[in-house]
Formats: structure tokens, sequence, C-alpha cells
């Protein structure tokens, strides 16, 4: 008998997950990563995917299904793999992606390594994904049969040996199917929300996370073209995501700017429309204490 361990959220996916992982005959083991403790980065415990709600949650469905039930403390790890990464990318210029961070240094490398040391021979997670197995033994990652739901792209570092002993078990499956299986089987978050935000900042603004878990005051500054126009003012404020902000040019009509290159040394962003390039330098400073994100968006 093949032995599973099963990355309980306390959301629907990782219950429907451990469900159909069960129904296989495998013996199976649920889990939840404790990753932060809430009232440590200031908000309610209730707002994210990884509250005490959210394991008393994981814990019940555990018990629906007779399987042993843990609760892993990965605390540190967290804070240095996925939180110091995310600070350390706005500060230096670049746009961070913490839930690609959380599944290549947590769940497959942390709970893998935990797997091992239970002799679990899978780690099971509710990503919607798919993994084939070629004629020549090698593994593909592939997308979810619902393009809506896809999260293939949030697993790409997954490495052959981490595809060998995974399992996804919705990857054939829609949302709606999912929650009826939960619903059937009156799993108490069958209808429970999807979290949609970074779990840490549940609030959106990264902006505010930073400065309360740095203890630093990020000033704000000027955008200026290669003519020393100010093209956006002193009041948008270090790590407000640039997609909001547009420009005015000589009309007083607002236009974007995209940007293609930063220099965070030279306190530069390069900016360019579908047309002529346009320069714009972010001024007054200091290297080190500000963080925007960068990519082809508004500025």
């Amino acid at each position: 008998m093949r032995k599973a361990i099963i990355a309980m959220s306390g959301g629907v996916d990782s219950s429907v997950a451990a469900l159909l992982t069960k129904e296989t005959g495998d013996e199976c083991i649920g889990a939840t990563m404790k990753l932060f403790h809430n009232e440590d980065i200031g908000v309610k415990r209730e707002k994210t995917c990884c509250s005490l709600d959210d394991v008393e949650d994981a814990r019940s469905v555990a018990h629906n299904l007779g399987i042993p039930y843990y609760v892993f403390n990965f605390t540190a790890d967290f804070k240095k793999q996925v939180m110091d990464r995310f600070v350390a990318a706005y500060e230096n210029g670049a746009t961070p992606n913490p839930c690609i961070d959380c599944n290549r240094y947590l769940k497959f490398n942390s709970l893998y390594h935990r797997a091992e040391e239970l002799g679990c021979h899978y780690v099971v997670t509710g990503h919607y994904a798919r993994i084939e197995k070629r004629e020549d033994g090698r593994y593909l990652l592939k997308k979810a049969a619902d393009p809506a739901k896809d999260q293939s792209y949030v697993l790409y570092s997954l490495t052959q040996e981490q595809l060998a002993h995974t399992m996804f078990p919705l990857g054939d499956m829609n949302k709606h199917q999912t929650r009826m299986i939960a619903d059937q089987q009156n799993f108490y978050n069958a209808d429970k929300p999807d979290s949609q935000d970074i779990c840490f900042v549940p609030d959106g603004d990264y902006a505010g996370f930073i400065r309360r878990f740095t203890g630093k005051d990020y000033p704000a500054g000027d955008f200026t073209d290669k003519d020393g126009n100010v093209t956006l003012s002193s009041e948008i404020q270090a790590g407000k995501p640039a997609a909001e902000k547009s420009a005015e040019d000589g009309t007083g009509e607002s236009q974007p700017l995209y940007m293609s290159l930063n220099h965070v040394m030279e306190y530069y962003i390069f900016a360019y429309y579908f047309q002529p390039a346009t320069e714009v330098r972010c001024t007054d400073i200091p290297y080190g204490e500000y963080y925007r994100k960068i990519g082809r968006a508004h500025v």
C-alpha cells in the first residue's frame, strides 16, 4: 500500500484532494503547514489561508475522513524563503511572486522532507494541474483540464524527482465539480470562498506590510521624463503597484507608460509607448530605500 501526505490548507480543494486520495486505497495523512502568526503581521486571523480557523477546518475534514492529521511549524522557513524574499524583491526594484516561492521552498521542499521522514511515497495537493509520465520515463507538468483554474504556472520549479512523487487529484476537474463532491460529503468548507490575496498581505497593502515588517519608512519620489518634466507627482508612495498609475502628456490627457528596464543603482526606469521610447527617472529616493513593481505596466 502506498502512503501519501496531503497538504491541507482548510480550503475545499485540498479537502477534496484528500478524499479522492483516500478513495484510491492509499494510506493517507493530512497535514497543515503553519507559516506565520497572523497577529505578528497585524491582520485578523480569519482573513488568510493559514489562519487558526483554517487549521480547524482542515482538522474537521481529516476527522471526517478518518485519517491522522498534523500541523507542522514551518514559520522560520516561510519567513526566510518567502517573506524575506518578498521584501528584498521590492527593495531592489523587482516584482516577487510569493506563491511560487512558497510552493518551491515550503510545500515541495520542507513538506517533502517531512513526508520522507514519515515514510510517505507521495505529496498530494489541491492544485489544479496535471502530471503525465512519458514512455521514456520522463514526467511532464501539464495544465489543468479547466483553464480557468489552471495553477501549473506556480509549479514550474518542480523537479523530475518531485513530479515523480506528487499527485494532483483535481487536475481533471473544475471547481464546480470539486464543490459538489465536498457538498455530498457534508464537508463544512464546501462553500468556503477561495483565498484571493497573498496570505500574509490579505488587505493588498504591500507597502504597509513592508513598512511593518522592516520597521523602515520608505519615502515617495517623483517620476520625471528625459526633459526633466514631472510626469507623476511625489504623492505616489513607494510600493504602489505601477499598473495603477498613468502619466499626463502635454495636453493634460492621461497616457500609459511601459517600463522595459529598471536601473536601481541609477534610479532609472525606462518606459516606452508603442511609439517612440520615453525615459522616466525616479528622483530623490536613496538606493535601497524604495521599491516598486516593474514590467509591462502603467507607471
